[in-house]
């Protein structure tokens, strides 16, 4: 098992293999004959998405199909080990991969497209044991993270839905996933967020694509109330991270990283004895784009589907000429090119090695060998172009050179950002707390209304019709502002959420002598109703 990066809190001494041996014999969670392939996520209008071809040898095999009961599984939790689930409330977890635990070959095998988040979501959340759930998936990592009824059933169901939606065998998964829980789960988002588990560390795109993960979620079934509470906190984390410490000072993104990759692989490391060509006009082109004219270089070619973006990004950056080109055009353009950066969506290689060993010579100035700069993940050259004498293929993983340098700089900012992070833990597990006892208020005040609206109404039969309507109002606020003032310390008593020195077992305690008190549902109950939840699911 892949450890996190160094910045993230692993769990000690803990393997996939010790989580997954409690619950399921080996047999369960191998997915036999599996081929190397990306998720096949249906596209909208309802057909397969292509398989992307790759260099890799892959097999026809197909997908061993084992459907368990759902619904008996369920049965079984509600009978089996009822106390351990209503003394365990459901954890939060976050199984993944990134730059620090895969290869770009493995990342982009479980890459999930964004237009796929939500159906990702969707069938997460239908597993036995899962309640929510969230996938952040960029050209750096691809994490998923739930709220799981049982964790380490949970962990064994994700482990097993990601292999069946990437074709890869558990056995190999293993290798490079990492897996954190609770705390460490939350620890690590954060650091995410705040651009401290990056590549390049404080690059701001993340925190970007952490916000995205809240807006597609929204209206997702399955991206409740935690999960979403989890992500809005990270965000906060990761802005204050950057407006409190210098961790953004001086930082490069993954484009500029590309850039810097390239002029230093250059015989002479100038940007204008090499002819520029950028693949793509979204955000990472537009970005190679800005540092190609923070370098000095004079002229760039950019190939686009539409012109609208290049014209744009022509009108914000002046200081470099951008001459346009259609996607048509995209082999002669590569073919006068010497440097050619690759940065698109597309889910199949653009250039093969075929297609390459076709173009002519690059120029003398790079000695005759064209540069592919490749930062699209799933990539957008294949690998076998680096088979060819007359090129040399480059992929986010190999910036690792030019982060490297620095190094010590860079941990000394991350140390301050940490106690940011810290504190914003602290917040995030008090408010979840606080949600522990949500139920119980609302059936406390539900209880006294119930209470204070029967007797108002023996009072107000007792009284006649002679009552004015001040007179009547005023005794209701009477009987609401005795009930609110009996409620007040009960009340005080049950809240969680960090401003006292309370601890949670105290607050659970006085939350349960309370429903015993006065006679109110009992946690079983809810785990009741998330079981029927989860029944219900299965069953549609």
């Amino acid at each position: 098992m892949a450890t996190a990066n160094g910045f993230a809190t692993a769990m000690a001494g803990t393997t996939v293999e010790s989580f997954l041996c409690r619950t399921q014999r080996p047999s369960q969670l191998g997915v036999g004959g599996a081929s190397h392939r990306r998720p096949r996520f249906p596209k909208p209008n309802g057909r397969p998405a292509a398989v992307s071809p790759r260099c890799e040898v892959t097999s026809n095999v197909g997908l061993q199909d084992s459907k368990a009961s759902s619904i008996s599984a369920l049965e079984q939790l509600k009978t089996s080990a009822l106390d351990r689930y209503t003394k365990e409330r459901s954890s939060i977890l976050v199984i993944g991969l990134s730059v620090h635990t895969a290869p770009v070959e493995m990342r982009e095998k479980l890459a999930i497209p964004e237009a796929e988040w939500p159906r990702a979501i969707e069938e997460l959340c239908s597993l036995n044991h899962i309640e929510e759930a969230a996938v952040l998936s960029t050209c750096n990592r691809m994490e998923i993270y739930v709220v799981a009824l049982s964790w380490h059933r949970g962990i064994a169901e994700v482990m097993e839905w990601m292999s069946k939606t990437s074709g890869i065998p558990v056995s190999e998964l293993r290798q490079h996933l990492f897996l954190l829980r609770d705390n460490d789960a939350t620890q690590h988002l954060f650091q995410v967020s705040s651009g401290l588990d990056s590549l390049v560390l404080g690059e701001g795109q993340i925190l970007a694509q952490v916000r995205q993960v809240v807006k597609v979620g929204q209206g997702v079934v399955g991206f409740g109330r935690n999960i979403s509470g989890l992500f809005k906190h990270a965000i906060t984390a990761g802005k204050r991270v950057r407006t409190e410490t210098n961790i953004s000072a001086g930082a490069v993104s993954v484009s500029s990283a590309a850039v810097e990759l390239a002029l230093m692989k250059l015989p002479n490391s100038d940007p204008n004895s090499a002819r520029m060509l950028v693949i793509g006009a979204g955000k990472m082109g537009k970005l190679v784009i800005k540092h190609l004219a923070s370098k000095g270089c004079t002229q760039v070619v950019v190939v686009n589907r539409s012109e609208g973006r290049v014209s744009a990004i022509r009108d914000e950056i002046k200081e470099i000429e951008i001459i346009y080109k259609p996607f048509t055009d995209m082999t002669s353009s590569a073919a006068e090119a010497d440097v050619v950066f690759t940065s698109t969506a597309s889910e199949t290689p653009l250039f093969s090695k075929e297609e390459v060993e076709k173009l002519p010579p690059a120029s003398s100035g790079v000695a005759g060998v064209r540069m592919f700069v490749d930062i699209s993940v799933p990539r957008n050259v294949s690998a076998c172009v680096s088979e060819l004498d007359s090129a040399r293929v480059y992929n986010v993983d190999d910036l690792r050179e030019v982060v490297e340098a620095n190094k010590e700089d860079r941990y000394r900012k991350a140390m301050e950002a940490q106690a940011i992070i810290t504190d914003e833990l602290k917040q995030f597990e008090a408010w979840r707390d606080s949600l522990e006892t949500v139920p119980t208020i609302k059936k406390l005040r539900a209880y006294a209304e119930k209470i204070r609206t029967a007797e108002l109404e023996k009072c107000m039969s007792k009284m006649g019709e002679e009552l004015t309507k001040k007179e009547v109002r005023a005794i209701d606020d009477l009987s609401r502002g005795i009930v609110n003032k009996l409620l007040h310390g009960p009340m005080q008593h049950l809240r969680c959420d960090g401003t006292d020195s309370r601890t949670l077992s105290e607050t659970l305690e006085n939350m349960h002598a309370l429903e015993r008190m006065f006679s109110l549902e009992t946690d079983l109950s809810i785990l009741e109703q998330k079981i029927r939840s989860k029944v219900e699911q299965s069953q549609k």
